[in-house]
Formats: structure tokens, sequence, C-alpha cells
């Protein structure tokens, strides 16, 4: 919501309440996904940068994926036009979302050397930087789990000072995720996004 409408919805409250009403009633009949992806489509109609990043942070944390996203803004093609689509897909690559990643659409990624495994002992985590990603590294005996260090709420890239044994917390809103499973354990009900990983000759490397 823009600081404009935080202002109306404050100083005029009777008035702005029968609008938001109005909205919710208009979707009441909508799955959460559909209602998402209509409301990111209104965004990149009026091309409302916040609004879209907000709208698309919520149709990703409702289920929605990256190619539900994508195929929505492509069959609104007639209304939106080209140029629109395109100012929505280069605030997405500008976000580097993981979901968006080509490996985690299937497409064909590219394996990355993360780190060195010797000396990295069962139960340990670490926050780690690999070509620009920020990066979360937990292992569980022979298991490795490479996790993107930045928050499935509002993307924060969150902070080795944000891990406390295997509890991360994200400080913007503190969510709190398990590095043994990925999963979040307080405030969100998304988990961490997992990289696939592989050990070869002693280095560690994950897949995006």
């Amino acid at each position: 919501m823009s600081d404009a409408l935080n202002y109306l919805l404050k100083a005029r409250p009777d008035a702005l309440g029968h609008y938001f009403a109005f909205l919710k009633d208009c979707g009441k009949h909508l799955d959460p996904k559909t209602r998402n992806l209509i409301s990111v489509i209104t965004k990149v109609d009026s091309q409302t940068e916040r609004g879209f990043r907000q709208y698309l942070g919520r149709a990703l944390r409702e289920g929605c994926t990256p190619m539900e996203v994508l195929d929505a803004l492509l069959m609104a093609f007639p209304t939106l036009g080209l140029a629109k689509i395109v100012w929505a897909v280069d605030i997405i690559l500008a976000m580097d979302l993981p979901e968006f990643q080509p490996g985690a659409m299937g497409a064909q990624g590219e394996w990355h050397d993360v780190m060195a495994t010797k000396g990295f002992k069962a139960g340990d985590t670490q926050r780690v930087e690999c070509d620009g990603r920020g990066l979360f590294v937990h292992r569980a005996d022979k298991e490795w789990r490479v996790y993107d260090s930045r928050c499935p709420h509002q993307t924060t890239n969150i902070p080795h000072l944000a891990l406390d044994g295997c509890t991360l917390t994200c400080p913007k809103h503190e969510w709190q995720f398990d590095l043994r499973s990925g999963d979040c354990i307080k405030k969100g009900n998304s988990p961490l996004k997992l990289w696939p990983s592989k050990v070869v000759k002693g280095r560690l490397l994950a897949l995006w």
C-alpha cells in the first residue's frame, strides 16, 4: 500500500474502509493464488513497482509457481502489451528471486563451487558468499544442505549474526527457520530456498 493510501485510511477511515471492504468482497469466491495473480497483473498494468513487488511476493507465498506468474503475465498480453511484461520481468530479474533462477525452474542451471568440505564438521552451519549469492551451508552427517540466504517473506538478505546454532532468524520480521530442514518454525509458513548440491573431489557445489 502506498504512503498516500495509508494516510487516507487513517484520515478518512469511514470512506476508505468501504473501498477496502469492496475489494475484499470482490475476491471472496477466488482462491488466494488466483486473487494474488490478478493483483499482480493490475500492478503491472499500472506499472506500480512497489505494488508489483508486494503482490508478487504474496502470490509466491500463497503457492504460485514462477511459471504460473509468467503464464498470468503472458495470458494478459492483450491488455498489458509486450512493453509492460518486459517491465515486470526486468523487476523480477532485479529482485534476483531464488524461485526464478533457471535451475529452480527446471531449465539448465549452473554448478557453482561453494567451498571446501574439509574441516566442516557434522552439525555445523556457516554463511558463505558464492558468485554474488549469500548462502547458509548446513551439514548433517553425510548430507549437505545449501540454502539461499534471503528470507522467503520479503527477500531480506539474512546476515550471519542472525544464526544461533541451527536456528536462523530474519531480522526484519522475525521469521525463524530450522536449518536442519529449512522449515519456517516461527511467524511465517514458507521454507528457505534449498539449492541442489553435491560434493566432488572435496568441494561442495550448488546448482542455480
